[in-house]
């Protein structure tokens, strides 16, 4: 099974000085997705390498390859089902596949008409089905063991993002629409709206109240946005990954791309990653940041929180913001782990 040869497990206890661990051997192209098992520390990894590995990951932050299978272009997406079982991919081979652990075996079990951008696991009271969002401005619901789409949703555009907090699943697409879908009625969106952000669409991320969603966007902002309209004094967006053109000029004239927001499971903070290289954590009932890592060497594509909340994965890849030519020869190409501590990732106490 292992496709990492047995030396690369690369044991890095060094905890005490705080440093965030480098995975060994990750892939040979830019990251485009990260995800945890929902059941044990495996972390699934999609490349533009047209590959997904999977990752264990050890108590003290050690790792090692376990698996990998393969598209016919590059990965775009990869997320889980619910029992950790199976993966499920989307690339732009226009294919979802799903590699099942327990077999080691990847078949083809989604199809568009153009790549897909997002995959996502939803587990509803009548059974588990994927998600899938494509350029072909479509949705399609399947349910894996039968090769056609349960149903397909017409998008007003094509599908940039997606995520699923049941009932709740939000979808971004080009031209800024935004469709929040009630998971009951899967087939028709409960509202649509613009954006909030005024440029291009880049992340849309579930609280894990399932009550409203985060939207980043390609001009260092984000916005908070609740569902129902009872909660819209809560809505508000603020600027982040932006930079001063010198040092003393803080002018905040450099603004760069939100590419992941990832919330954490236990605490419902979260974190935002961009194009600068650096990554937040906030809360936004406080509206307040929580930490700010040291930037990165190029830009961070995508985050990812485990299961518990106590470790978050982040990769450092080239991430065409600049397009053909800010690919340099010896760009980072890294897959990190941090160790997460109560105080980055725990909600501020309401002020009295």
């Amino acid at each position: 099974m292992s496709f990492f040869s047995a030396s690369s497990s690369n044991t890095l206890v060094n905890n005490a000085a705080d440093k965030d661990i480098e995975v060994a051997d990750p892939p040979t192209d830019s990251i485009s997705a990260l995800s945890f098992s929902p059941t044990a520390d495996y972390l699934a990894v999609g490349s533009w390498d047209n590959n997904v590995r999977i990752y264990e990951v050890g108590a003290n932050g050690q790792t090692q390859g376990k698996a990998m299978f393969s598209h016919q272009g590059p990965v775009l997406n990869v997320c889980w089902n619910k029992d950790g079982t199976k993966i499920l991919s989307g690339g732009a081979d226009n294919a979802g596949r799903m590699f099942d652990v327990t077999t080691g075996q990847s078949s083809q079990i989604a199809q568009h008409d153009a790549p897909i951008r997002v995959v996502r696991w939803i587990e509803s009271p009548q059974g588990g089905v994927l998600a899938t969002g494509s350029w072909d401005k479509t949705i399609k619901y399947w349910d894996l063991r039968t090769p056609n789409p349960v149903s397909t949703v017409q998008l007003p555009e094509r599908c940039y993002t997606m995520d699923v907090a049941y009932p709740l699943m939000v979808v971004g697409t080009a031209e800024r629409h935004i469709q929040v879908f009630n998971l009951a009625n899967p087939t028709t969106p409960f509202k649509t709206l613009s954006s909030p952000l005024k440029w291009q669409t880049r992340v849309v991320s579930c609280f894990p109240s399932a009550n409203g969603f985060a939207v980043g966007s390609i001009e260092g902002r984000v916005a908070i946005q609740y569902v129902e309209e009872k909660d819209a004094s809560n809505n508000f967006s603020f600027k982040c990954h932006r930079r001063d053109q010198t040092p003393t000029s803080k002018d905040q004239s450099l603004v760069y791309a939100v590419n992941d927001i990832s919330f954490h499971p236990v605490h419902g903070t979260f974190s935002t990653c961009g194009s600068d290289g650096t990554i937040n954590f906030w809360d936004k009932d406080a509206r307040t940041r929580l930490k700010s890592f040291e930037p990165a060497p190029g830009p961070v594509p995508c985050t990812t929180f485990n299961r518990s909340g106590t470790i978050f994965a982040y990769a450092v890849s080239y991430d065409w913001s600049k397009g053909h030519s800010g690919m340099t020869p010896g760009h980072p190409n890294k897959l990190m782990l941090h160790a997460c501590k109560d105080e980055e990732v725990k909600r501020k106490p309401a002020k009295r």
